[in-house]
């Protein structure tokens, strides 16, 4: 996404010493699937979701939504004037606690990452911060509170960009204890240095661009087939006999489909192919999906065609059946 259509989510100041960086704070990341919405199997209606008080039964407004806490025994009601007296939102400082070596951040703990960009009319104390935490090869780990929550987090450098990624706390983090672990078990010299071969096999540099998403992928040209098929309801008018479609049309689809998995998966399975050649295979995928919808589409209209040639001679077969009987019968 570019950074024009970006939008900062926080206004705040990055705080270490007597050094001040005025910042704006952006979501690194973005979620890429389709969206999906529940909807009636019946007659394609939207669900909608209301909140009702379990109490009066009566649907209730937003604005007069408090929040809870329930110990099971107990409730205390939290209004917005009693959250509002916490201290989480009144900071606009993201305080550095420490500078640690880089290599000391577990990833388990990483969570959600953040752009931060310079917000002020001289980039200097930015560009300042960024050279002296590469030079140094340190992470700043820094205290902060969004969204009405005190969060730690660890500034780090990529590329020219600060970036903030929240941490999770030390008791957010399970600890993983499983019996089987407890267990001696010998490894030979020799499995061990199978096992590196195979490593060694499949090593490569590490490319994201190479990887997609597949299930979006295959998901995202199922809904285009369908769209293509006309196999959709209208949901600018009122819902009705458009939402019925026969079975044929579904086995016909998924036929198409299946091609196109097969077709897609021969492509990224060539091993030695360029990445040329797999933007090849996933750009035919729409393209097959088209043509054997179309020849699907052809051979049902077909097959609707037939039978009516052919019933009039299927009748007289069904008349001259009971004849046969009467003549055995004689």
């Amino acid at each position: 996404m570019c950074t024009s259509c970006m939008r900062s989510i926080w206004k705040g100041a990055l705080t270490f010493g007597l050094v001040n960086v005025p910042v704006k704070v952006y979501s690194a990341t973005e979620d890429h699937d389709v969206p999906l919405h529940q909807v009636h199997n019946a007659d394609g209606g939207r669900i909608r979701y209301q909140r009702i008080c379990e109490i009066d039964g009566e649907v209730v407004p937003y604005a007069d939504i408090d929040r809870a806490y329930d110990d099971g025994e107990q409730t205390v009601v939290l209004t917005k004037e009693d959250l509002a007296s916490l201290p989480s939102e009144r900071s606009r400082e993201i305080d550095v606690v420490e500078f640690v070596p880089s290599d000391q951040i577990d990833l388990l703990t990483l969570d959600k990452a953040y752009y931060l960009e310079p917000d002020s009319s001289s980039p200097k104390s930015y560009v300042l911060l960024r050279k002296t935490l590469e030079q140094t090869d340190r992470t700043a780990i820094v205290r902060f509170s969004l969204r009405q929550k005190t969060r730690l987090a660890a500034l780090r450098v990529r590329g020219d960009v600060l970036v903030l990624q929240t941490l999770l706390w030390a008791d957010e983090v399970r600890e993983a204890a499983f019996p089987a672990l407890d267990e001696s078990v010998r490894i030979s010299a020799k499995e061990l240095e199978m096992s590196a071969s195979l490593v060694e096999s499949f090593s490569s540099d590490f490319d994201p661009e190479a990887f997609t998403d597949e299930y979006q992928e295959e998901l995202r040209t199922l809904i285009d087939a369908k769209l293509e098929k006309g196999d959709a309801l209208d949901t600018s008018e009122t819902f009705g006999e458009k939402a019925e479609k026969e079975g044929g049309e579904v086995i016909d689809l998924m036929e198409a489909l299946r091609a196109s998995v097969e077709r897609s998966r021969a492509a990224r399975g060539g091993g030695s192919k360029t990445s040329d050649d797999g933007d090849a295979g996933r750009s035919g995928t729409k393209t097959d999906t088209k043509k054997s919808t179309a020849k699907s589409t052809a051979k049902k209209e077909t097959d609707q065609k037939a039978p009516a040639k052919k019933a009039p001679a299927k009748k007289t077969a069904e008349k001259k059946a009971p004849a046969k009987k009467s003549a055995k019968a004689s």
